[in-house]
């Protein structure tokens, strides 16, 4: 069992290693609107999460939202939103821009799960591009699943709903 024992150590650390590699901020929410507005970010504004939207962003989500309201940028038809939701056990944020109702942009800034960090690729997120939502608050877009990230792909498809139909709600206002 002895001569093992080195062995056993270093697959332990590994795998403790592999677990925390997935975690990281990828870009914060000040560089995101930056990015999103060219360096000339709005001021930030509120939507109010009663009544009716209430209602459907349980729907989407799947459960009460943790929040009463939810900011937002907005210029014209261009809004971003940074919105957060549980993939596996812990929250991942993203941010996404929204232009003429549809997907502009959807990049993760922050993932902090064990794994599922497929998730943050372009080749992942590029799917969410030009998706619009459906009067049934699905995608116009089919997004294809990364196995191992499933539940990390069903979070931000929920956060890209949300932020369509909450842009939606922001545009009926004006």
């Amino acid at each position: 069992m002895k001569k093992y024992t080195p062995l056993l150590s270093l697959l332990i650390f590994v795998s403790c290693i592999a677990n925390t590699s997935a975690k990281g901020v990828y870009q914060s929410q000040a560089a995101f609107l930056n990015q999103a507005f060219a360096g000339d970010i709005p001021k930030v504004s509120l939507i109010w999460l009663t009544g009716d939207i209430r209602k459907t962003t349980t729907q989407i989500l799947q459960h009460k939202p943790s929040r009463l309201r939810i900011r937002y940028w907005a210029r014209a038809t261009r809004s971003a939103w940074v919105l957060e939701e549980i993939g596996k056990e812990r929250p991942i944020t993203i941010g996404i821009v929204i232009n003429e109702g549809r997907i502009e942009h959807l990049r993760v800034l922050a993932f902090r799960e064990s794994r599922g960090d497929e998730v943050r690729h372009d080749f992942f997120t590029r799917q969410f591009s030009q998706a619009k939502l459906k009067p049934d608050l699905q995608l116009s877009n089919n997004i294809d699943g990364i196995s191992g990230a499933t539940l990390s792909v069903r979070a931000l498809d929920k956060l890209a709903r949300l932020a369509l139909y909450l842009d939606q709600q922001r545009q009926s206002k004006n």
